[in-house]
């Protein structure tokens, strides 16, 4: 695909995100269990790699809260957290996502990100984000870890109010306030980048006793082919999870942007987008990257005109690399607080509870994932299988709830099932007119108005067929009504060669 010259929209919003991406891809490979630096990696080939390939122009690759999270979870009982082999697994987790979302978008199967219902996502992204700021919390206020899980480790950092580092709660304080504060003065108000300057300009002239970022070696990309390759079997779950779950956000993006540009988006070539982008990473030896919303608008509002802008961004922190060791004396309170606020945003209990009403069983498909996503914590990859499963149980308890008035009218006996036919639920149609057949003998025509089914497919026409057959050879007259657009065409020509079709009128 050919792209055409960066215009100076492009350059000026690309060197903007850069700036962005920078401390908070410190922050997220910290989240994701990685030394600091291996965020900057992940924020260097992976966008460039994926400007050639996206198909929103404002889209922006690279590290984000929640695929760090979910890659911490993968890796943390397979290995020490920040260990050489855990720093070889993230590099062969990327690798997997990247393969399994090129493979799809290949296939032309980036849809089936679509899978994945809208109050399993809130649910899980909800509980996921509850856990990002437990784990943050610590790193906010300094405080040991107890290592007894991420909830309780923050709730003792919380409540120890002896141990409280002020100057690193202080710095945290400082690097929110800018982040929320510059969005009130300009979208475009670096705050990040202002909060983190400053912050290590003030921790290295008072000499700030804290924990900070600590060594960068400044050292440029160095591209490697050596994975964990026995560990592919073990992390196919988790990858498989990760290329779903993280490709629902730059999709999200990018279909907003697409729509409110009235432009056209490919679901296919993003989800390509996405794969190259973790093949980047992964000979990075870095983890598993996703698109980021806040560096998507920002790119927007800085003026990007083409994907340009993404493949700048990439170039211009590949080129910054040598220049990182100025970051050493960073607290790490700043790179906590860096993710907290960038990921509030995430959490939507409004949105779950405003499902309940409207519909009870998709609130319990909500609830469910959230509650799973805090109890498999750090194994959130699980709260996803399980919420999988509880969509698949609605579904196919919807699938069964059947129900059928009757009314008869002289010798005729009108039947109307609600809901969905199909061969399971057909029985409960057989059952009703038997019944009535039973408690009334002179009935001499069965009616099954079919108004208010939402779906018939073959299998229920044919165990509606049979049904007739067995009554018109008892000698009751079957006939049928209203047969839904819904139906198959297959359906409809069963059915009515079985029972044939009436007026509604005719029925009176």
């Amino acid at each position: 695909m050919k792209m055409s010259r960066p215009s100076t929209g492009d350059i000026i919003a690309g060197i903007s995100v850069a700036l962005v991406a920078i401390p908070q891809s410190l922050a997220y490979s910290e989240l994701a269990g990685l030394p600091a630096q291996y965020g900057l990696f992940a924020s260097a080939l992976p966008p460039l790699a994926a400007a050639f390939f996206v198909s929103s122009r404002y889209l922006q690759t690279g590290p984000v809260a929640l695929t760090a999270l979910l890659t911490f979870g993968a890796l943390s009982t397979l290995a020490a957290p920040g260990s050489p082999e855990y720093i070889g697994l993230a590099a062969l987790l990327a690798l997997l996502v990247g393969l399994f979302r090129l493979t799809l978008g290949l296939l032309r199967m980036g849809k089936v990100a679509y899978l994945l219902s809208e109050p399993l996502l809130t649910g899980f992204t909800t509980g996921a984000a509850v856990i990002i700021i437990a784990s943050q919390l610590p790193k906010v206020f300094d405080a040991r870890l107890e290592g007894r899980g991420v909830v309780v480790d923050a709730w003792f950092a919380i409540t120890r109010f002896d141990e409280w580092n002020w100057a690193a709660l202080g710095f945290a304080a400082l690097a929110a306030a800018f982040m929320v504060g510059g969005r009130r003065i300009h979208k475009r108000f670096p705050g990040v980048l202002l909060a983190v300057v400053l912050a290590t300009v003030i921790s290295g002239a008072i000499g700030y006793g804290g924990t900070i970022v600590g060594e960068l070696d400044g050292g440029f990309v160095t591209l490697g082919f050596g994975f964990e390759w026995g560990s592919v079997w073990t992390l196919m779950i988790p990858a498989i999870a990760i290329a779903l779950v993280g490709f629902a956000e730059p999709a999200s993006i990018a279909r907003t942007f697409a729509a409110e540009e009235r432009e056209p988006w490919d679901a296919d070539r993003e989800m390509i987008s996405q794969g190259v982008a973790n093949l980047a990473s992964a000979l990075s030896g870095a983890f598993p990257v996703g698109g980021s919303f806040s560096r998507s608008s920002l790119s927007r509002i800085a003026g990007a005109t083409s994907r340009w802008a993404g493949a700048i961004t990439g170039l211009f922190v590949l080129l910054t690399l040598p220049l990182t060791p100025l970051l050493e004396h960073l607290p790490s309170s700043v790179l906590g607080a860096i993710v907290i606020v960038g990921v509030v945003k995430l959490i939507k209990f409004r949105q779950i509870f405003a499902v309940v009403p409207l519909s009870p069983a998709q609130g319990v498909v909500g609830f469910g994932t959230f509650v799973a996503t805090l109890v498999t914590s750090p194994r959130i990859e699980r709260a996803v299988l399980i919420g999988i499963g509880l969509s698949l149980a609605v579904h196919l308890y919807r699938e069964l709830s059947v129900t059928a008035d009757s009314v008869r009218t002289g010798g005729v006996l009108r039947v109307s099932p609600k809901g969905v036919l199909w061969f399971a639920t057909v029985p409960i149609v057989d059952r009703l007119i038997r019944d009535e057949l039973a408690t009334s003998p002179d009935i001499t025509e069965v009616v099954v108005d079919l108004g208010g089914v939402g779906r018939l497919d073959f299998t229920g026409a044919a165990s509606l067929a049979r049904i007739a057959d067995e009554l018109v050879a008892a000698g009751i007259v079957v006939r049928t009504a209203n047969i839904p657009p819904g139906a198959s065409r297959a359906a409809g020509i069963h059915l009515t060669e079985h029972a044939p079709k009436i007026d509604d009128e005719a029925t009176g």
